[in-house]
């Protein structure tokens, strides 16, 4: 029991009372339950490949997304993770491309431009067909940072660089949003039509 709770608690975000009830679940857990978990994280390494294009996971490479020719070629939205990806997929609102960028510029954490797939995106920019290069990463000081260093570097390829834009949520009341959020509300504002 304690090996098990010790090894959820590697987990990002499993503290050791999230972890030792996990364990306790799973002791109780119908054995098809057990095999089925065994199963998936034995094969998640075996059975996921990375997209040679765009950088996500998936069964396939090029990934799903990347081959099927009813997405825009025309746009690329980057990302910081995989998940990122997927939200943004989940949202429906956007039909282009994406490049998974692996993290964002942190050099406190060793995350350098040459760690990133950065280079690969201007690649795939100088190729030409893209025509805008969305980025989309964390609204934080290193997904800032990285947003300003990818536009820095793709200036001159003659590709509109845009970035996602920040707000309120939907449902969200102003008296408890923080300053940060109210400030990047009122700059991204827009008309209403």
């Amino acid at each position: 029991m304690q090996r098990l709770v010790s090894a959820l608690r590697r987990l990002p975000g499993v503290g050791e009372k999230s972890a030792a009830r996990l364990a306790y679940f799973l002791l109780g857990a119908p054995d098809e339950l057990i095999g089925e978990l065994s199963d998936a994280i034995a094969r998640i390494k075996t059975d996921t490949v990375i997209c040679e294009s765009c950088f996500n996971l998936g069964v396939h490479s090029p990934c799903a997304i990347c081959a099927n020719p009813s997405r825009d070629t025309a746009c690329v939205c980057v990302v910081e993770e995989p998940a990122d990806l997927s939200s943004i997929e989940q949202s429906g609102s956007f039909k282009g491309l994406y490049h998974v960028l692996g993290g964002a510029l942190s050099p406190i954490d060793g995350m350098g431009p040459e760690t990133l797939r950065i280079g690969e995106l201007h690649t795939r920019v100088q190729g030409g067909g893209i025509k805008e290069v969305i980025l989309a990463t964390n609204p934080n000081a290193e997904g800032d940072a990285t947003a300003h260093y990818i536009a820095d570097r793709l200036k001159n390829t003659g590709v509109t660089v845009t970035r996602i834009a920040y707000g309120m949520p939907l449902g969200g009341d102003l008296e408890y949003a923080d300053h940060v959020t109210i400030g990047r509300s009122v700059e991204n504002r827009r008309t209403l039509e």
